[in-house]
């Protein structure tokens, strides 16, 4: 008997060894942090070393399928607990009547981290109360992409610089477009589609729909909306679109085959571009966009208030989003830095060969530091979505002004609700 009690307590002694080495299993001391993204949204290879650099740390980094958004929005209607790190798209300002539920991330310490990102992306995370619930990751700085080819047929500049100083406002970038009408015969259209000039003039401004009282701005004639819509439909008119949608399998068989010449874009939309037309690598260039700098898109990261480790959190959000890991960040997945330092690096000045030899780095860079500080509102997407669908009534022959007072309405409607 006494012998079958030591082979036990031996065997216990041996599992406990055992169970201690294990290079899976956590240290007593060990919070779990769980955090929620989308592909590509972060850099894998940065989060799977947080582990070496938080050793007291484990992170359970969840890449959410589907629509994120949605998902975000039923985890707190819920009341349910969520992860303790959240990842944000542009939509940050949806989730403004929710600041109750993420951490305040000045009092953890992120005022001091101020002074190294860019001001307007900052100041996108901060609710009109001074509350700052979300931190940024990525920028979406916009540029003109345009085929140095076909200018050149046209007798248009080709040169970056010189695209830039002969089509820095819209109206300038339009009567090229006519340019090209009249050499191609309208075979070869100035841009893609009527909701891509809407959407990169609102991309320019100070303001869209909303002030920061959330107060309806859009109606009066020299709002953003209006300027936008107007320049959209004065497009049309000429006829200088292609009317394919956006990134469709129509838009990418019309890049490939040299049916539009240009079209203003974020930094994101390289990638795209490279994938959907790669019978043309060598031909695209990229200048400073017409009617000025802009930003489309970007993401950031929250913490939730359910959160048992917020500082833990903080500090892990801290390291993922520092200047050098934002560098790293771009050479892996392309995500375009939002922290100052990161936009000085050599990365930037690389040249590319699909790009004809060009260093887009630096026109996106230009871009960047150029965006105008913008409140976007709480329903912002509700309202894009109703002017857009209107736009592109027009673009297939609505009058323009029966489509704008029909927006005009509808915009109301949904402001009362």
């Amino acid at each position: 008997m006494t012998k079958t009690r030591n082979c036990f307590l031996c065997l216990l002694i041996v599992m406990f060894m055992l169970s201690g080495c294990s290079g899976n299993s956590s240290t007593p001391n060990q919070k779990t942090l769980t955090l929620w993204y989308w592909n590509r949204g972060l850099d894998d290879k940065l989060i799977q070393a947080v582990q070496e650099q938080f050793p007291d740390v484990r992170i359970n980094a969840q890449k959410i399928g589907g629509d994120f958004k949605s998902k975000l929005k039923t985890t707190l209607a819920a009341g349910s607990s969520g992860p303790d790190i959240v990842a944000f798209n542009d939509w940050v300002t949806e989730l403004f009547p929710s600041a109750d539920r993420f951490y305040n991330l000045y009092d953890l310490g992120a005022k001091e981290l101020e002074p190294d990102y860019l001001d307007w992306k900052w100041q996108l995370g901060v609710t009109p109360e001074g509350k700052m619930i979300a931190m940024p990751i990525d920028t979406g700085p916009t540029a003109l992409f345009y085929r140095e080819d076909l200018f050149k047929q046209a007798g248009l500049p080709t040169d970056p610089e010189e695209v830039h100083k002969q089509m820095g406002t819209w109206e300038d970038y339009f009567k090229a477009g006519e340019k090209l009408n009249q050499v191609f015969g309208g075979k070869v259209k100035l841009t893609d589609n009527i909701g891509g000039i809407y959407t990169q003039v609102n991309a320019q401004s100070d303001s869209v729909y909303f002030d920061k009282n959330e107060e309806f701005i859009g109606e009066t004639p020299a709002s953003s909306m209006k300027k936008a819509w107007d320049l959209a439909v004065q497009a049309s008119q000429k006829a200088l679109l292609a009317n394919t949608n956006s990134f469709t399998s129509e838009w990418n068989a019309a890049m490939n085959n040299g049916k539009i010449a240009s079209f203003v874009g974020a930094v994101w939309c390289k990638q795209i571009l490279m994938d959907a037309a790669p019978d043309t690598a060598g031909k695209w260039r990229v200048a400073r966009a017409p009617g000025g700098d802009g930003n489309n898109g970007g993401s950031f990261l929250a913490i939730m208030k359910t959160s048992k480790h917020p500082k833990e959190a903080f500090e892990v959000m801290k390291w993922l989003l520092n200047p050098d890991n934002q560098v790293t960040a771009f050479k892996d997945v392309n995500l375009f830095p939002s922290a100052t330092k990161a936009l000085d690096a050599p990365v930037m000045e690389e040249k590319e060969d699909f790009f004809g030899g060009q260093s887009t780095g630096d026109i996106f860079t230009e871009s960047a530091r150029g965006v105008k500080p913008a409140y976007f509102g709480t329903k912002y997407a509700n309202l894009n979505g109703i002017v857009s669908r209107e736009l592109q009534a027009v673009a297939l022959g609505k009058n323009p002004d029966t489509a704008w007072n029909a927006a005009l309405k509808r915009v109301k409607k949904e402001l009362l609700r």
